[in-house]
């Protein structure tokens, strides 16, 4: 077993035992017990950038609930282990690195899409383009930067390379190194590593600035999918329904807005959100805003976007035991937009 995965493993046992101990003395009464239901959401966002549920705040989406951010986050996998541990009431991350937490035990719950690939946005594995590097074979031996390994990212990549006919071992011969999205593309440009994974607006910044050439994108190779959910930890569910129902019911509305203005509305907004929040942000970035990518109406979860990596992680060895099934991991019942509705 490689070091970084060791050290997934290991953060995901620590995470497993922490949780247990937050939920036996976590404060606060059952909502349906008559405890009052706690109106503020604790949160990291991330930097020069707007987050889905801070759209919602700011269009007045969620009602009574109010966001406080504690800080940037570094990667989905780091986000809902601040959730699974208490130092945060929600956070976001691929469903693969969902589907491992759960898998160790870890009570949380999905209960929204977030982010997803589609014809306009989605993530690219860019090379220079004077490189050599073309198929899946050609990677063997190189270097691939990505903002966290054990997500999306790794996923999508080793998919595309076991289709492409690489071994087992001739996968492990790709080194995958970790870089925060801002210095991913300077890596590149650098020539520190091989190939980078950008998504997103920083890929449209990139792309603009030339020089790069894709090799594939995860929409190229699985098609129109959301990647990503937000989650809340059970405990918190159960003593504040209404609460989770307020927030779900607004990141939908914010994904439908944002799916039906024209774009240069969303990206003032992002704009005008950026200068209002006072974090000494550039807000370059949100101009090269496209779509969330979410592919269910207002976010609504489906079954195979869990089922996907769950089949996925079996197959790698990363899961032991019995597989988790996806109606345990993830719920549409606080969402309004679910079986055709809205809201």
């Amino acid at each position: 077993m490689s070091p970084p995965r060791r050290a997934i493993l290991r953060t995901l046992a620590t995470v497993a035992a922490l949780t247990v101990l937050t939920v036996a003395t976590g404060c606060g009464g059952d909502a349906t017990a008559g405890g009052k239901q706690t109106t503020e959401l604790r949160y990291q966002g991330s930097v020069g950038q707007v987050t889905l549920p801070e759209l919602a705040a700011d269009l007045g989406y969620l009602g009574d609930v109010t966001l406080n951010w504690i800080g940037n986050v570094t990667g989905g996998p780091q986000d809902i282990q601040a959730t699974a541990t208490g130092q945060s009431d929600f956070g976001g991350a691929f469903n693969g690195a969902i589907v491992k937490l759960a898998a160790a035990n870890a009570p949380i719950t999905a209960v929204v899409s977030y982010y997803g690939s589609d014809a306009q946005t989605f993530q690219g594995y860019y090379v220079l383009d004077d490189s050599p590097i073309r198929s899946p074979r050609d990677l063997i031996g190189r270097k691939v930067g990505m903002n966290t390994l054990g997500a999306h990212a790794e996923a999508v990549l080793k998919t595309w390379l076991a289709r492409g006919g690489l071994s087992p071992a001739e996968v492990k011969q790709v080194e995958l190194v970790a870089l925060p999205p801002v210095n991913t593309e300077q890596s590149l440009r650098q020539k520190q590593i091989d190939v980078a994974v950008l998504g997103g607006v920083i890929r449209d910044k990139a792309v603009a600035s030339g020089g790069i050439r894709t090799i594939f994108t995860d929409y190229e190779l699985l098609g129109a999918f959301s990647g990503g959910t937000y989650v809340f930890r059970d405990d918190f569910v159960k003593r504040n329904p209404e609460t989770v129902k307020a927030f779900v019911t607004g990141v939908g509305k914010a994904i439908e807005w944002a799916r039906t203005q024209p774009r240069e509305t969303v990206v003032a907004r992002m704009r005008d959100i950026i200068g209002k929040r006072g974090r000494n942000e550039d807000p370059s970035l949100v101009a090269y805003w496209k779509s969330s990518g979410v592919a269910g109406r207002g976010g609504v979860i489906s079954e195979q976007e869990f089922a996907t990596w769950i089949d996925w992680l079996a197959a790698e060895g990363e899961l032991r035991g019995d597989r988790p099934k996806p109606a345990d991991i993830y719920t549409n019942r606080f969402n309004p937009f679910v079986d055709g509705g809205g809201a």
